[in-house]
């Protein structure tokens, strides 16, 4: 009897033993995500992770860098993918959509309450959050001068400027937007992006301090008054404004351009919680707390902010549903060849 109590105790133990294993294992269950560094990577490591983790026993294991970064990591591990969810900025993504890296979203009540902007055709992403890009001015600056606030994008071109105006190069979408917006002024668009090219080279440039790509140095330009006027995004502007410095973001009456932030699920990855995440980033609760810690307008309909929490973001309808879209399949294509014309008649 003492044996077989003895033989009941230890297969007791081993169960246990067994189920705490296959607790622990469980628990450890690891999602990993790339996305942005910086201020992003923090926000979502302190106010955003942590719930989906207990929410779901996964550890999320997070690769930071910009969009360029993140795509080129995702081709060369094509063959065997360790990314199980990319975030990027919509012009790489489409890139990586057109290169087969994403696969189908899963169908979820949560998509049918977003913006048709944040609706990416195809079904292999959707949008998690706006940026609008467009004007930004010392507001101090332009009072000590007795300057009205900028309204155009055709206010780059204006001489009184001259050696205060700092645009990022083309190499950035910012910049980007903002040929095509020049375009759009002569005539044209993307499909037609003469007029943009001849705008910066002829009337824009002269008045250009520096085609700043780093945000880094873009702030500094401007806090230290060297730059007064620039072309940015909303998320930018409003991380910048909440230091206390005195500028304001300006949606240009031609329209500001939207920067989506785009999430898709990585092709060959089997990992449920990757769908699982995406539909967590896009519910109203998420939402409103990443729009107030880092300025990412909502592309939820039900994400309410006060009047104060959207100062300087995309929010709502009138702000969200007209933002101006790239054309990012004519677009990306034909990047490169931008990218050397600009080199040769605007920066050359």
């Amino acid at each position: 009897m003492r044996f077989q109590s003895s033989i009941r105790l230890l297969c007791t133990t081993a169960a246990f033993a067994i189920a705490a294993t296959s607790a622990v294992v469980a628990q450890e269950k690891t999602l990993y995500v790339a996305a942005y560094g910086g201020s992003y990577e923090q926000l979502m490591r302190e106010q955003i992770f942590p719930e989906f983790e207990k929410q779901h026993g996964v550890r999320i294991e997070y690769t930071a860098g910009n969009s360029t970064d993140t795509l080129a990591r995702l081709v060369a591990t094509r063959a065997n993918p360790q990314i199980d969810v990319a975030i990027m900025d919509d012009g790489p993504m489409y890139q990586a959509i057109a290169l087969g890296l994403c696969k189908d979203i899963e169908a979820a009540p949560v998509y049918d309450d977003l913006y048709d902007t944040a609706k990416i055709s195809g079904g292999k992403a959707t949008g998690l959050g706006a940026v609008a890009t467009g004007l930004m001015y010392n507001t101090e600056y332009f009072k000590e001068q007795g300057w009205g606030a900028p309204t155009s994008w055709a206010d780059l071109k204006d001489p009184k400027y001259a050696g205060k105006l700092v645009v990022p190069p083309l190499s950035n979408t910012y910049g980007l937007h903002a040929l095509v917006m020049e375009a759009e002024l002569g005539g044209g668009d993307e499909r037609n992006i003469d007029p943009g090219f001849k705008a910066f080279s002829e009337e824009i440039d002269p008045n250009v301090l520096a085609y700043e790509a780093s945000p880094g140095q873009m702030t500094s330009l401007f806090q230290s008054k060297q730059a007064v006027l620039g072309v940015w995004g909303s998320a930018r502007i409003n991380s910048l404004a909440n230091t206390g410095f005195p500028v304001e973001m300006v949606y240009p009456k031609e329209g500001a351009v939207s920067l989506g932030i785009i999430g898709c699920p990585i092709a060959g990855r089997e990992t449920p919680e990757a769908q699982a995440l995406l539909q967590y980033l896009l519910s109203p609760e998420v939402q409103e707390k990443v729009a107030k810690g880092y300025g990412y307008g909502p592309v939820n309909k039900k994400a309410k902010l006060t009047e104060e929490e959207a100062k300087g973001i995309p929010y709502g309808p009138e702000q969200v549903g007209k933002l101006r879209v790239i054309d990012w399949d004519y677009v990306n294509p034909v990047r490169e060849e931008w990218n050397t014309r600009w080199t040769r008649e605007v920066e050359g």
